[in-house]
């Protein structure tokens, strides 16, 4: 249903003709090689096969009450921390295609079968591995959907192979990072990254250039620092300065906390001395008074100012 819908969507043929297999085309997502499933399962013994499906609803919610969700498309948290989509490799010598998705779902999910009806495309894989990936997409409505999510917390494999489902935002928010692009940057296992943009396009779930957008955000470096960006640049003499001025900044406050620090020390310092002057001019007082007395009491006193 879903591969039938988008060959039907690149219209008529001339008799006899196969149709093109569609490609992503979408710049800074290295393209892999799209092969028929005819052709896939004449590749011989020394192939493996993986088989991976995309769960999707279409959704009228609104984020915000302003943003539109569009569809709701599940992927998984695997426990490598890569995302992926539900699957994983088949055995062809004791499995079909479908058979085998079928059984690895049911570890993961519990509650779906695919049929080849749901079938969408085949690639070949980069790598030293010689890895065929098929892939599946099947629309379901959103309550259906929530069953799945539902199940899958259920399932053998949550909490071990599988930490938990997610859902793909599909919408791009005004900062130009938020949603899409923000997801994009994650990581993805093997073909997972290019199955989900190769899926948006074909099943127009999301316009091409959106996608191009979103990936192209992803790829814009981070504004570096203030001095790293001088050096960059090839203006070392500002970076100088703005290290300076840093430095100066710096210096310039801890020589406020110093000069404040030794205006305590001498109030205390002060107070401490008018103390013992007071004391002492008490204690001179105190003597029987003689011809010296008044001399020892100036002198004291004296003493303490200094």
């Amino acid at each position: 249903m879903a591969a039938m819908g988008a060959m039907a969507a690149m219209g008529a043929l001339p008799a006899g003709a196969l149709p093109p297999l569609p490609t992503l085309g979408v710049p800074g997502v290295p393209e892999l090689k799209p092969l028929t499933r005819y052709e896939a399962m004449r590749l011989g013994p020394g192939w493996s096969h993986s088989c991976h499906a995309m769960l999707y609803a279409p959704n009228p919610g609104m984020l915000f009450g302003r943003i539109p969700l569009r569809y709701a498309v599940l992927m998984q948290m695997r426990f490598d921390g890569l995302l992926g989509f539900p699957g994983g490799f088949v055995d062809r010598r004791y499995w079909s295609l479908e058979d085998g998705l079928n059984r690895v779902l049911g570890l993961g999910l519990g509650c779906v079968r695919l049929t080849e009806a749901d079938y969408l495309c085949s690639h070949l894989t980069e790598g030293p591995h010689r890895v065929v990936a098929h892939f599946y997409a099947r629309q379901l409505t959103l309550e259906e959907l929530h069953t799945i999510e539902i199940s899958a917390v259920h399932s053998r494999d949550h909490g071990l192979e599988v930490m938990g489902m997610v859902r793909v935002p599909l919408y791009t928010q005004k900062d130009r990072m938020g949603g899409l692009p923000n997801f994009l940057a994650n990581s993805f296992v093997g073909t997972a990254k290019f199955q989900l943009l190769f899926a948006l396009k074909i099943l127009n779930m999301v316009p091409e250039e959106k996608l191009a957008e979103a990936v192209a955000a992803t790829q814009k470096p981070k504004k570096p620092p203030i001095d790293h960006a001088a050096g960059v640049m090839g203006n070392p003499a500002a970076a100088r300065q703005g290290n300076e001025l840093m430095a100066s900044t710096k210096t310039g406050d801890e020589l406020a906390d110093r000069a404040e620090n030794q205006a305590a020390e001498q109030a205390v310092v002060g107070l401490e001395s008018g103390v013992m002057a007071e004391q002492l001019v008490a204690e001179a007082v105190e003597q029987p008074a003689g011809l010296g007395a008044n001399a020892v009491a100036e002198h004291v006193v004296a003493e303490a100012m200094e």
